[in-house]
């Protein structure tokens, strides 16, 4: 039996973009500012310590928002349930949307208005489920080991120069293979083009960097 992914490509692929654009952002900046024998120790330091902190954030954000629409859509039900059959394929309509809403007719809405009727005999379900918190953990594992690669290079080498070019060599590449990642999922015919618009991202950020003294 095939497992189900914790999160879609899309989150994942997002996850693992912010994570890296922040670890290149810190990097560029704590090298900056560092007043240190050795600013590329000071730059890995804060960099793992900021995506850290904000992945530890993005994950609450993440819980937060799962149970805040999930106790929407139990609202909805309920107005569903207690509603006049008419009435509550009205409400099932507007919420759906447009592209949904332009393709389903009234049997689909009609479906949809039993199933309601049918989930609400199955109990009451929590507004977070064991499987919300296992993605909430994927999500801040995923903003902290983007950080890595981007900071190994200071770990390895002894001229941080050097390793300031490594990094943002690495930062680039990645960018390209998140960009190619999510331009296969979406089905382009070329999704060399995403990768190389997302690493042209890469270039302008780290190009911003270097304009700012890194």
């Amino acid at each position: 039996m095939k497992r189900e992914a914790l999160l879609d490509p899309v989150d994942r692929v997002s996850e693992i973009l912010f994570g890296l654009i922040m670890a290149v952002t810190i990097v560029g900046s704590a090298s900056i500012a560092s007043s240190t024998e050795n600013p590329g120790r000071a730059a890995t330091i804060a960099a793992l310590g900021c995506n850290v902190a904000w992945g530890l954030v993005d994950a609450v954000m993440y819980l937060l928002r799962t149970a805040t629409e999930r106790t929407h859509l139990r609202r909805i039900g309920y107005q569903v349930i207690q509603a006049d059959n008419e009435h509550a394929r009205r409400i099932i309509e507007k919420i759906l949307p447009d592209y949904v809403r332009a393709i389903v007719g009234e049997e689909e809405i009609e479906g949809m208005r039993k199933r309601v009727h049918d989930l609400s005999s199955e109990g009451r379900r929590r507004a977070l489920e064991p499987r919300d918190y296992l993605e909430a953990f994927g999500i801040f594992l995923l903003v902290v080991i983007a950080t890595f690669p981007v900071v190994l290079p200071f770990l390895i080498l002894s001229s941080t120069p050097l390793a300031m070019r490594v990094s943002r060599v690495i930062a680039i590449s990645m960018l390209f293979v998140l960009g190619f990642a999510l331009g296969r999922h979406a089905g382009y015919r070329s999704p060399l083009y995403t990768g190389f618009a997302m690493a042209a991202l890469g270039v302008a950020l780290i190009a911003m960097v270097i304009a700012l003294g890194g």
